[in-house]
This record gives C-alpha cells, sequence and structure tokens, in this order.
C-alpha cells in the first residue's frame, strides 16, 4: 500500500490539505493539483513541517481539458480524491452559472482523464445538501434527494449522477462520501481553513470575530422551527473528515467495495444550532462575541444531521472528536493566523 501514488485535486483547500497530511502519514505518495482560486501556496510549508514531505504540487485550472489530459498522461496515479470545487452556498445563489461551470467541468474534465488513463479508483467529496431539507431526521443515504436549496447543493447532486453513470459505463469504481460541516484544524496549527476574502461558514466567521478581524458576527435567522430558532447543523472536526477519505481509498484500492458506487453519509450523528455554537465558543474561550440577527440566508436549510450506521458498519469509521476539540482547534489555528500576520507586516 505504501506505494501507491494518490492524486488529491483541490489539495491545498480546507478538507484537502488535511487529507494530503492523513494519506501521507498512511504511508502514500500525494500529487495535488489546485489552482489556488480559494487557498495559499504556502500550506505546501505546512506539509512538509507536520509529516516532513513535500507532496508533488501542479498548479491550473482542471476546467481546461487539454492541461487535465497532459497531466493524466504524464503521471500514473492509483487512485483520486477529487474536492477541487467553489463551494459557499449563499455564493452559489448570486453565481449560479460560475458554480455549475467550475464544478461540474472540473469533475467532468477529471473523471475523463481517470477514464483514459486507466485510474479506476475515485473518492468524490460530495456533500449533505444533497438530501435538501429531509423529511427525516437523522437523514440516511436512502433518503431521497430532494430539490436542492442552492445551486451549489445541485453540482453535488448532478455531480454523483455523473460518477454513477461513468461506473456503468468502465471498470471504474467510486465512493462519495457525503459530509455535512466540518469544522476545526489540525493540532498543529500549521493547517486550517484559511478562505481568501469573507469566510461563510460558521465557524472562521466565529474566530474572526473573536479575534477583532469582524466587528460583528452576523447570525441568519432566528425564526426557523428549531428549539432556539436558529439552523441546525451536524458539525464534525476536519481530521475525522481526513481520516475518512483515506479509509475510503484504502477501501476502493483493496478492492473492498460492494459496489461500482458507494456513497457514505460523513457526520456525528447530532444536530447543533448556530447558537448553540456561538455559545459553546464563548464558554471555552471565555471571549465576549458581538452578533446581531439578520434575515434568513437564501439556499440554508432549516436542519439536518446525519445517519452515519452505515459508514460505521461498513468501515468501522466514527467520529473522534468532539465540539471540545473543534472550537479548541479552531480558535489555535485563527491565533496562530493572526501572530503569523503580525510577524509578516513587520
Amino acid at each position: 500500500m505504501a506505494s501507491k501514488k494518490i492524486l488529491v485535486t483541490g489539495g491545498t483547500g480546507y478538507i484537502g490539505s488535511h487529507t494530503v497530511v492523513e494519506l501521507i502519514q498512511a504511508g502514500f505518495e500525494v500529487l495535488i493539483i489546485d489552482n489556488l482560486s480559494n487557498s495559499r501556496e504556502d500550506v505546501l510549508s505546512g506539509f512538509f513541517q507536520i509529516t516532513r514531505t513535500k507532496p508533488g504540487f501542479f498548479c491550473f485550472d482542471l476546467c481546461d481539458r487539454d492541461a487535465t489530459r497532459k497531466f493524466f498522461r504524464n503521471q500514473k496515479v492509483d487512485a483520486v480524491i477529487h474536492f477541487a470545487a467553489l463551494k459557499a452556498v449563499g455564493d452559489s445563489v448570486k453565481n449560479p452559472l460560475l458554480y455549475y461551470h467550475n464544478n461540474l467541468v472540473s469533475l467532468i474534465n477529471t473523471v475523463d482523464g481517470c477514464l483514459h488513463s486507466g485510474v479506476n479508483n475515485f473518492v468524490f467529496s460530495s456533500s449533505c445538501t444533497v438530501y435538501g431539507q429531509p423529511d427525516k431526521l437523522p437523514v440516511d443515504e436512502n433518503a431521497a434527494l430532494k430539490k436542492a436549496e442552492s445551486p451549489y447543493g445541485n453540482t453535488k447532486k448532478i455531480s454523483e449522477d455523473i460518477i454513477r453513470d461513468a461506473t456503468g459505463v468502465a471498470k471504474f469504481n467510486a465512493v462519495s462520501l457525503r459530509y455535512f460541516n466540518p469544522v476545526g484544524a489540525h493540532p498543529s496549527a500549521l493547517i486550517g481553513e484559511y478562505p481568501i476574502g469573507k469566510p461563510t461558514n460558521l465557524m472562521p466567521v466565529i474566530t474572526q470575530t473573536a479575534i477583532g478581524k469582524n466587528k460583528q458576527l452576523e447570525i441568519f435567522g432566528n425564526d426557523y422551527s428549531t428549539p432556539d430558532g436558529t439552523c441546525i447543523r451536524d458539525y464534525i472536526h476536519v481530521k475525522d473528515v481526513a481520516d475518512a477519505h483515506v479509509i475510503a481509498v484504502k477501501r476502493l484500492l483493496e478492492q473492498n467495495n460492494k459496489s461500482a458506487f458507494e456513497v457514505f453519509n460523513l457526520g456525528t450523528g447530532k444536530g447543533i444550532s448556530v447558537m448553540e455554537m456561538v455559545n459553546e465558543f464563548v464558554s471555552q474561550t471565555g471571549i465576549k462575541l458581538i452578533y446581531k440577527i439578520t434575515g434568513r440566508r437564501e439556499g440554508d436549510v432549516e436542519k439536518v444531521y446525519a445517519d452515519i450506521r452505515k459508514i460505521k458498519s461498513e468501515t468501522g469509521w466514527q467520529a473522534k472528536y468532539g465540539l471540545k476539540e473543534m472550537i479548541e482547534s479552531s480558535w489555535k489555528w485563527e491565533q496562530a493566523l493572526a501572530k503569523k500576520n503580525i510577524l509578516s507586516d513587520v
């Protein structure tokens, strides 16, 4: 297994970077493709500091079919983990064509590269957004996929259809991991969520407010049918998500998959409201957060959390980290970024 080479698209991004670290530590050789549209190349130095290994890095856009085909002609890989995508729900509502073009064309080109070069193992970074607002909670993998609440969610649903169809016409096996809300950072504070521009995910908004980058935190709606009126999500530590990708790629390489296309939820199985997360951060850190309630954000579902029995029974995976570690690592990472920025300005 140590000699296997894994391509990670979007590997300098948030979840991709943590997965790269876990892959290297599991003995894999890693190559990364990223166009750095929402990530930074200095993540590569973080990889080296954590693992003493620097993965191969290729900077180009997977929407470029010729460049993608050239990569697959020149580089032999045993499996692909595909993260590369735009991922902000609200932004996708405002810029739907951008999301459809970027997320679907890059996927098609990557799968095309696999099929033409004999790469038969593919792990896809999917999302709980494919469920829309489920009729029943916790939601399991057999739930009907309702109309997506956002173009981003719809690109994940369409992507799964594309991958499923590809497995039907070639010797091509895939696992789609539908994860819920990744938060946290590597305990070293050398890699973490590092959005370019204004963040849209809750945890970096909280930590940026706590550190003083934002004057206040916006909470989008407090009139949902939830105990405190704010949206409920299933937050999961990014290291748990990364670990699941390593398990998924091993499952394919060892041919332990039960069908050509498999789907698994990744979550903790527990729903936490936005207000609960804010209060827990204040409780753990002692830092008061200034926030205001604004209107609902278009594209947000009211509540969703995972039924994780399938992945636990099939692979033995389950989340190891709780809310304490999620908040602790996120805050440590934000403080490390602040220190890094101060030093760079000197």
